[in-house]
């Protein structure tokens, strides 16, 4: 199978999955059970991507200049800054840290 053809089949199969939430009930949807963990659920996969992608590189546990960003940007996120403000001081942050440190 090609690169092409297994993207093209990925698409398929993802946009099949949005057609079909388009067909459940809204007595399924309007349940506050199904609404509590779909919002657990989101808030979950959330926090194992940022910890994938925050904490590992090739495979192994790294702790670089990211981790520091993430605590500023946890930080502010405490004190309710701007999203556009949380990113812009974590990429300040990583990028003085990489620039005086190397890491």
């Amino acid at each position: 199978m090609s690169l092409w053809t297994g993207i093209l089949i990925a698409s398929a199969l993802v946009y099949s999955w949005k057609i079909l939430g388009f067909l459940v009930p809204n007595s399924v949807l309007n349940n506050p059970v199904v609404s509590r963990v779909a919002g657990l659920l989101t808030v979950a996969l959330l926090a194992a991507l940022l910890g994938v992608q925050g904490l590992t590189g090739s495979g192994e546990l790294q702790f670089d200049a990211r981790i520091p960003a993430i605590g500023v940007a946890a930080l502010l996120l405490y004190f309710k800054a701007p999203f556009v403000v949380m990113v812009a001081a974590s990429a300040v942050v990583a990028g003085l840290l990489r620039l005086f440190f190397g890491i």
